[in-house]
């Protein structure tokens, strides 16, 4: 038997930064596209997540990939997986 963890399935988004203004703490906008059940349009939706950062890497426009951890702090219930590309 291994000494390793046993892998878990976590949920993983990808997202752009729109806040790093708290320590360790970054703001990621994710987007996702839906069709309307009705109209057929297709509608972009938004959602925020706070992500736990723990060495301050991301920066405000970066693309970045996060995924589900335990609960962090009373908003924060994502970390910082990598960042995938970088704003100049």
């Amino acid at each position: 038997m291994s000494d390793e963890n046993p892998t878990t399935n976590r949920k993983q988004r990808q997202g752009k930064v729109v806040s790093d203004k708290g320590d360790k703490t970054i703001v990621v906008r994710v987007q996702r596209r839906q069709r309307h059940p009705l109209y057929k349009k297709v509608v972009t939706k938004y959602k925020k997540f706070h992500t736990h950062d723990p060495d301050n890497t991301a920066q405000v426009g970066d693309q970045v990939r996060i995924q589900e951890c335990r609960p962090v702090s009373k908003l924060k219930s994502w970390e910082l997986v990598e960042v995938i590309s970088q704003q100049p």
